[in-house]
Order: structure tokens, then C-alpha cells, then sequence
């Protein structure tokens, strides 16, 4: 081994891309359509609703937050019943965040880590990246990535896809960052205003994109990880 090599260590690098957008925005679709190119896809909304499964920690603090009234009779949260509550009270939605967030993050890094040596792309899908304390810090990522919908759409498609009341998705949309607050720390949007066809296009011009995005560090887990959210 040549001096200059001797006691270093090479960190691995991939391409790692935060994905967000407002509630209602179709990110899920992007995601979707990623892992069909070959993406790895690290899903905050799937970790939360893991970890709030009646075995899980989160829900059990939720549970001594909120009392009996946020479980369903099945056992498992009445997600509509917490809707209710935090989206309504800005109070009992910091109290939500600071319960579920941390521990979304965590897992999150794990599986960034996890995924991080496999050769493919990485994708951090995190809604809340534009309400987050902690910006994305320079090399963290290799870029980040919104899916952009103009607001009424969005609400029309949470109560036409998703069943949620009209007072509810603007109650959730109002309580998120607005839509230049989230461009303005995007490095590549993608336009979701119009149909599927269109949609599949944007994604395509992403996935071009992404080929030719700078690889970063892989991620290592700590107790910490607020980074990632």
C-alpha cells in the first residue's frame, strides 16, 4: 500500500435525493413510478403508519397523550380522530411532531444506511422537508426534488382519491409549508398539475435528471438523525 493510502478509508457514495411535496401533491405517484426505473424509496408516511401500529412506541404515546378517543374499535389509531385534533390545535400538532418525527427519523437513516451500498438510487420521500428546523445542509444530499400541484387540485384530489372532508384537506394543506416556501429550495420540480400521461413524462425527465446528479457520502446512522428529516 502506497503512503498516501495507507490508514485512509474509502466511504462509499450514492445518490441520495430528498422527494417532497404538499399534502395531495402526487408524490406518492413519483415514487411510485421511481421504483419502476429502479429507485430505493425510504417513505416517511410508511415508517410513521409502522410505527404506529398498536405495538409500536409512537403509538403508545400517542395513546397516553390523547386517551381511548384516538383508538379505533379494531384496536388500531383512528388516523381521522388525530386529524381532528392536531389539525384543529396548533398546539396538539407540535405535541403530534414531536412525538412521531423523531422516531421517523431515526428509522429513516437506518434504512438510508441500509440501502445506501446497493448501487441504486436512494430516495428519502419526506413531506415535512420544507417545515423542518434543519434544512438540508450542503452534501447531504444530491438534490432536492418537489413535486409542485397548485393547491384546489391538490384539495380535489385528497377528497376525490383519499375520502378526506373538504375542511379537512384545507385544514391539513393550511398547516404545511406553502408552495414557495417548498420551491424555494428545490434543485428539481416536478410539475404534477395536469394528467397521468403528463405526469409520466415529468417523471421521465427526472429520472434523466437523476443520472447525472453527484453522488454523496452514504448516510451513517446515529442516535440523532435529525438530518434526515
Amino acid at each position: 500500500m502506497g503512503e498516501e493510502g495507507r490508514g485512509s478509508v474509502t466511504c462509499p457514495a450514492v445518490i441520495l435525493v430528498a422527494l417532497t411535496g404538499g399534502i395531495g401533491s402526487g408524490k406518492s405517484s413519483v415514487s411510485t413510478r421511481l421504483v419502476g426505473r429502479g429507485a430505493v424509496i425510504v417513505d416517511a408516511d410508511a415508517i410513521a403508519r409502522e410505527l404506529q401500529q398498536p405495538d409500536g412506541s409512537v403509538f403508545r404515546a400517542m395513546v397516553d397523550r390523547w386517551g381511548p378517543r384516538i383508538v379505533a374499535e379494531d384496536g388500531t389509531l383512528d388516523r381521522q380522530a388525530v386529524a381532528d385534533i392536531a389539525f384543529k390545535d396548533p398546539t396538539e400538532l407540535k405535541v403530534l411532531n414531536k412525538l412521531v418525527q423523531p422516531a421517523v427519523r431515526r428509522e429513516m437513516a437506518r434504512r438510508a444506511e441500509e440501502h445506501g451500498h446497493s448501487g441504486r438510487a436512494v430516495v428519502m420521500d419526506t413531506p415535512l422537508l420544507a417545515e423542518s428546523r434543519r434544512p438540508p445542509t450542503p452534501g447531504q444530499y444530491s438534490g432536492v426534488i418537489v413535486v409542485d400541484t397548485p393547491l384546489d387540485v391538490a384539495v380535489a384530489r385528497l377528497v376525490a382519491h383519499r375520502g378526506l372532508r373538504e375542511d379537512d384537506a384545507w385544514a391539513r394543506a393550511a398547516n404545511q409549508a406553502t408552495r414557495e416556501q417548498r420551491l424555494a429550495i428545490a434543485d428539481f420540480v416536478v410539475d404534477n398539475s395536469g394528467d397521468e400521461a403528463d405526469l409520466e413524462a415529468e417523471v421521465g425527465r427526472l429520472w434523466a435528471w437523476l443520472a447525472t446528479a453527484p453522488q454523496v457520502p452514504v448516510p451513517v446512522a446515529s442516535p440523532d438523525l435529525a438530518a434526515y428529516q
